[in-house]
């Protein structure tokens, strides 16, 4: 495997207006000790970062357009030849934000929506408002040719809404669908007793697979659930198919599960770079070393990537190089990065009896 950094988010803030129950890092309107970098710094790290290589770029947060110069970031990116992205919640959305979006050459923008009715995403959201803001969003970006994406995160408490999001993001345009499988950090701590049982997760992965090998128009991938790409090689063969991996705009195109320190990462608003978005172990700090000493060397990232390093069922499994279980799911549940995923139910072929 070619270990290049192809993606990278960036929190460019923590501040955000909603109160989401699942947010990584646990954002709110006023932050504390963690402030956002001035403008030349974050012009620094984009030179590091395109010094060494030219990933797609997602500002993050937080909330991105609560930062006034969220556009001077991007402007200045998209002239160091990075592919500019931008994560948002849509509520801060306007004809202004769609116009400076176009003309710093953002090139996709992605919203979540976490369920199919207000009355569920408002309260996943923390805010009522909430869905009515992604509703407008999505207006705006379709008025303006804007290409967007959606992600949806996914607990006990809205899985019953899961089809209904996945028909409601097809007619609303969206070039592409996320499902993300929640992984407590940050303020999902909170809510670890709704995570899906590993029999529901399964069930939703093979829903998720049947619908993705009959709709050829919507880009979809599971997120934070790597053993899908175990599972789709699995009903391959047993349905006598060729496996053939789809490519989603703006994403690693790696067909593997967990990326994280592989091609992916997260620089957050101190400089610290972690494997993923969800994976609270920092490999070094972007302000004091140079993105490609951390991106090589860092032993976090090594580690890794020494797939003979991993443990338990994960370690023997005949699907290791096309899964590798979620990391960042081992690190929160158990403290080790390389055990054993713990929503992972398949006995590799080396332990059957």
């Amino acid at each position: 495997m070619d270990f290049q950094p192809k993606w990278i988010a960036w929190e460019i803030t923590r501040r955000c207006n909603l109160h989401c129950v699942h947010c990584r890092s646990a954002s709110q309107l006023e932050i504390s000790g963690h402030p956002d970098q001035s403008l030349d710094t974050a012009k620094r790290i984009i030179d590091d970062i395109a010094s060494y290589a030219q990933p797609v770029l997602v500002l993050s947060g937080g909330e991105p357009l609560l930062r006034g110069d969220v556009f001077d970031i991007a402007d200045y990116g998209s002239g160091k030849g990075l592919r500019m992205c931008l994560a948002t919640n849509g509520s801060l959305v306007d004809d202004i934000v769609c116009r400076e979006m176009l003309r710093t050459n953002i090139r996709m923008v992605s919203l979540s929506l976490d369920g199919a009715s207000a009355a569920t995403h408002d309260d996943f959201r923390g805010q009522p408002g909430a869905f009515d803001g992604v509703m407008r969003a999505i207006a705006l970006f379709k008025s303006h040719g804007i290409p967007f994406l959606i992600n949806s995160s996914f607990t006990r408490r809205n899985r019953h809404e899961i089809a209904d999001i996945y028909r409601m993001v097809k007619s609303l345009g969206a070039t592409a669908w996320y499902m993300f499988m929640i992984v407590p950090t940050g303020r999902g701590e909170d809510i670890i007793d709704e995570l899906l049982p590993e029999d529901v997760y399964n069930e939703i992965l093979e829903w998720h697979y049947r619908v993705e090998k009959e709709d050829h128009e919507l880009l979809m991938r599971p997120t934070c659930a790597p053993h899908y790409y175990r599972l789709v090689r699995q009903k391959a063969r047993e349905e006598g198919e060729k496996f053939v991996p789809r490519s989603l705009q703006f994403s690693t195109g790696g067909s593997k599960g967990c990326l994280a320190g592989q091609l992916i990462c997260l620089i957050d608003v101190d400089g610290e770079v972690l494997p993923c978005s969800y994976f609270a172990k920092s490999a070094g700090n972007i302000l004091t070393t140079p993105f490609k000493t951390i991106w090589e060397e860092s032993p976090l990232f090594l580690e890794l990537r020494d797939f003979k390093s991993y443990k338990g069922n994960c370690g023997r499994c005949e699907y290791l190089s096309v899964c590798g279980g979620c990391r960042a799911r081992a690190y929160a549940m158990t403290g080790d990065y390389l055990a054993q995923e713990p929503f992972c139910s398949y006995v590799p072929k080396t332990l059957r009896g």
